[in-house]
């Protein structure tokens, strides 16, 4: 590392951003917390097998390590930041511990796990684009939205069963309004009620406690909250890039909405 920043002329490791180690033969790695500043870093074409090294470079944002003999990446969690890491051609086994270390990695775009022995799992690929969703680009080829929908269905298949028939669900609130109205010498004190669809009118008059508390009870159960769902295919609706062009208007989604109360 010295020979290389004498080479370029830097005098301070804070200033280094990239860093070339590749085809080095190195079996292991200094530690490189004198270069807070590092984004780049290769590391490829070596014999390296893990990477304790890199416990605060929290500013990487790609890091290569392929072809080396790497066989566990604990480690790398902390690194937040990465936007691109490349792994393939290495020695990982455990799928499970792998994906696990990179679940925090929310800006992680291109991954490359590729030629190592876990890839050879029939589900690997379905496998990392469900608990990976930030990454758009595996072992150099871009995710398709149908393997989204397939990964989905294989690792979740109750929660795409209800996306799949719930579409929308909330609560319709209309409250009950009371009107005040001026008592007649006849009729006692006329009281309106106007519930969630309905109004109705009840005079209670002395004679008729009976039906008034009757009628009270109705306009309670009309008064009940109205609850809306509405279901519809989300397969056959189009994605961002699925979109049509302008001038071919795309058809409207068929909607089922219920009411009940």
């Amino acid at each position: 590392i010295r020979d290389i920043l004498q080479k370029h002329g830097i005098k301070k490791s804070v200033d280094v951003s990239e860093l070339y180690l590749a085809r080095k033969a190195l079996a292991s790695v200094c530690d490189l917390s004198g270069f807070p500043m590092l984004n780049y870093l290769w590391l490829n074409n070596n014999k390296i097998r893990e990477i304790p090294c890199l416990t605060y470079n929290y500013r990487l944002t790609e890091l290569y390590l392929h072809n080396n003999e790497i066989t566990n990446i604990t480690g790398l969690n902390h690194l937040t930041s990465l936007q691109v890491l490349l792994l393939h051609k290495n020695q990982l086994r455990k799928l499970g511990e792998a994906v696990s270390e990179l679940r925090g990695m929310q800006f992680l775009m291109t991954l490359t796990f590729f030629l190592n022995p876990f890839a050879q799992d029939p589900g690997y690929r379905l496998h990392v684009i469900y608990y990976l969703p930030s990454v758009t680009v595996l072992d150099r080829r871009a995710i398709k939205q149908e393997e989204r929908i397939a990964a989905s269905h294989l690792f979740d298949p109750e929660r795409n069963r209800v996306l799949q028939s719930l579409a929308f669900g909330r609560r319709v609130e209309k409250p009950m309004i009371i009107k005040k109205t001026t008592a007649t010498k006849d009729k006692g004190v006329p009281v309106d009620y106007q519930g969630a669809d309905v109004c109705l009118i009840i005079s209670i008059e002395k004679s008729f406690v009976e039906d008034a508390t009757e009628s009270y009870k109705i306009i309670k159960t009309l008064q009940r909250s109205v609850m809306q769902f509405s279901s519809m295919d989300w397969n056959n609706i189009p994605t961002s890039q699925q979109n049509p062009p302008e001038d071919q208007p795309s058809e409207s989604p068929r909607i089922i909405t219920v009411k009940f109360r």
